[in-house]
């Protein structure tokens, strides 16, 4: 499983870099391009839920079978349309959609395959070696390599893709996974009383709604912050485009320190400890980039940020799988999901109305502020949200 997370991964970072080039590579309407990135995030928001259903109702390696084959064919079209002279902005944008919406399914019920394959001690550790993968090939090496790719040829990043897309779905099919899902001649309660199931269960247990509300109003701030980044290392920073970058990789720098230390780290820090110090790092992070001006400061700031992001993101997901029972673990994980996303959407709003009106440090106060209070009000809950009993 590993082995195919990280195939997958570095599938998924190749066309992060070469979907909206290849959009770029048809159109310079900059509607059309802003699309490109809305089909990353839309998909997760629609159909996350479902998806969520499907993974506790059916077997959950086949559905990251059938999920990544769909994903495989969309990419097979979208290669040949591409030799044959006959893709389209419209096609290439159907085709960026389909893609993600298979990886929606995809990635939910992978989700799910860890806490039925790995003892619940060993889930903090299992997870950051998961989370290597996303931060070394998808966010880190993928990019660079699929706009590499783009440049020698724009069938080149997709037909990797459906290679590594190919490779997964190979080693996913040799694992062997316990009984689970719905059994021949079980009563069918309905998808709307499943996806009830699911929510009634993450509000009635009080680590589990504690940890989605974090995520939520947290990704409220950072996506406000985070929505005007670039700007922010252009205006606030001097930085130009490469500079940009720079602190992005940076930031990813520090996501692999995290990858180094996290089994020492919680083999001395309890997981709730871990939260409070996390929050905290995350709401100075904000005041120190609102205050600075220097590359060299804010660079700091990033690396330790991108640690953080890493631990943090980890101990959460560690959290959530101790806790949710086995049959459930796809709804609640994607309850967890529709956080995440609507956390960023009406961030990224808000932090565009406050910077157009009060400049690009504008977006990193109000961060500041709403996490400070945040962290206040849920101090105390912060320290029980590890104990999943």
């Amino acid at each position: 499983m590993l082995a195919s997370s990280w195939l997958t991964n570095l599938g998924d970072g190749l066309s992060a870099a070469a979907g909206p080039l290849l959009i770029a590579s048809l159109t310079r309407d900059p509607l059309l391009i802003a699309l490109s990135a809305l089909v990353g995030w839309a998909p997760p928001l629609l159909f996350s839920l479902y998806a969520g259903v499907l993974s506790d109702r059916h077997d959950r390696r086949r559905i990251v079978l059938v999920a990544n084959a769909a994903r495989a064919v969309v990419l097979a079209a979208l290669v040949v349309l591409m030799l044959t002279g006959s893709l389209t902005v419209a096609t290439a944008l159907a085709a960026l959609t389909l893609r993600s919406v298979a990886e929606v399914f995809a990635d939910n019920a992978t989700a799910t395959l860890t806490p039925m394959m790995v003892a619940r001690d060993d889930l903090a550790v299992a997870n950051a070696r998961l989370g290597t993968g996303f931060i070394t090939l998808n966010q880190l090496a993928g990019p660079p390599v699929g706009a590499a790719l783009f440049g020698l040829g724009l069938t080149w990043p997709f037909a990797a893709q459906l290679l590594l897309v190919a490779a997964g779905m190979v080693l996913v099919s040799r694992i062997t996974l316990p009984p689970h899902g719905r059994r021949a001649g079980d009563p069918r309660p309905g998808t709307l009383r499943e996806l009830v199931a699911g929510f009634a269960w993450t509000l009635r247990h009080a680590a589990v709604r504690t940890l989605a509300l974090t995520i939520l109003i947290f990704n409220f701030t950072f996506g406000a912050a985070w929505s005007v980044l670039v700007l922010y290392t252009q205006e606030q920073l001097g930085l130009g485009a490469v500079g940009f970058g720079l602190m992005t990789t940076i930031g990813g720098i520090g996501g692999l320190l995290g990858t180094g230390l996290y089994g020492a780290i919680t083999r001395r820090v309890s997981l709730g400890a871990l939260m409070r110090i996390g929050l905290v790092i995350e709401t100075f992070t904000h005041l120190g980039l609102a205050l600075t001006h220097s590359p060299w400061v804010a660079g700091g700031i990033f690396l330790v940020f991108g640690a953080h992001a890493f631990i943090w993101g980890t101990t959460s997901v560690t959290v959530r799988q101790r806790a949710v029972p086995h049959e459930l673990q796809g709804r609640v994980g994607s309850v967890n999901t529709i956080c995440v996303y609507a956390g960023l959407v009406v961030g990224s709003l808000i932090g565009g109305v406050l910077a157009t009106r009060f400049g690009v440090a504008a977006p990193f106060w109000f961060a500041f502020g709403g996490s400070a209070v945040f962290v206040a009000l849920l101090w105390r809950q912060l320290m029980l949200i590890a104990h999943d009993d």
